[in-house]
């Protein structure tokens, strides 16, 4: 079955680097658009970044245009979501997204 599991998720200070992943299985993950988004506390979920099935077309949110990069590699079906310069406001549950189904969410904290 379609399967996502998020991971990477971590307490950081502000303006350090993380790497998000996202593992799919169950489906032929090159033939469908893969996307990140984001609940924080007390939010609504909301749209971060996604990524066209080759890779070549990326689209941001513009809250993190600059400082996100979402890829993918298809031969392993993963994607990924680097955030650098991270800012409180980045503190979130981020969820992948991909063909209808959600990852069950990774945690990240910046805290100083």
């Amino acid at each position: 079955q379609v399967r996502l599991v998020d991971s990477g998720g971590a307490v950081v200070g502000p303006g350090e680097s993380l790497t998000l992943s996202c593992e799919a299985s169950g489906f032929t993950f090159n033939k469908y658009f893969m996307s990140y988004y984001r609940r924080k506390p007390g939010g609504e979920r909301e749209w971060v970044a996604t990524v066209s099935k080759g890779g070549n077309t990326r689209e941001y949110a513009d809250d993190v245009k600059g400082r996100f990069t979402i890829f993918r590699d298809n031969p392993e079906n993963m994607t990924y979501l680097k955030m650098r310069n991270l800012t409180l406001e980045d503190t979130a549950i981020y969820y992948c997204n991909g063909v209808g189904r959600w990852g069950q969410g990774t945690q990240v904290t910046v805290s100083a």
